[in-house]
């Protein structure tokens, strides 16, 4: 699935029903109907939203490690802990369980943004502290160097 371009700026309700701007929602189309799977972050005190296929294709990969290495069983246990399936109600809001939002700490204000096969959902202010430790010098040498010898000829 290609996710949502650019980042959306959403508020979270009492009851942690997370409202989605009509442009996000127009980007992901048929997706909407499909589901989600809502799960905390590997690396990040953020949630990742996977449309239900990614979820389904990342799934197929970890189940083609081999179960009888504990520490194959041990990855898929630990990358699967706490994923939820989530759904987009008729008034176009996520409603996000309660113990995702405190592992995460979304509080309010919340910043979605995507990635090439999830987006993460994050707690504006911690996503600007994060943000912060990232200069955009370090950004630059990043690019550089991880795409700068790249061609891009198929």
């Amino acid at each position: 699935m290609i996710y949502p371009i650019g980042e959306f700026y959403c508020k979270l309700d009492s009851k942690g029903r997370l409202l989605l701007p009509s442009s996000f929602k127009e980007q992901l189309g048929e997706s909407l109907d499909e589901g989600f799977v809502l799960r905390p972050s590997l690396f990040d005190k953020c949630l990742e939203l996977f449309a239900m296929g990614d979820w389904r294709s990342m799934q197929e990969k970890l189940s083609k490690l081999n179960p009888f290495k504990p520490e194959n069983v041990m990855l898929i246990r630990r990358f699967n802990a706490g994923a939820r399936m989530v759904k987009v109600d008729a008034n176009g809001r996520l409603q996000i369980p309660k113990d995702l939002m405190e592992k995460s700490g979304l509080v309010k204000d919340v910043v979605m943004t995507a990635l090439t096969d999830r987006m993460q959902i994050w707690d504006k202010s911690l996503m600007e502290i994060e943000d912060a430790k990232f200069s955009e010098e370090d950004f630059v040498n990043m690019l550089s160097a991880k795409l700068g010898e790249n061609d891009f000829v198929d």
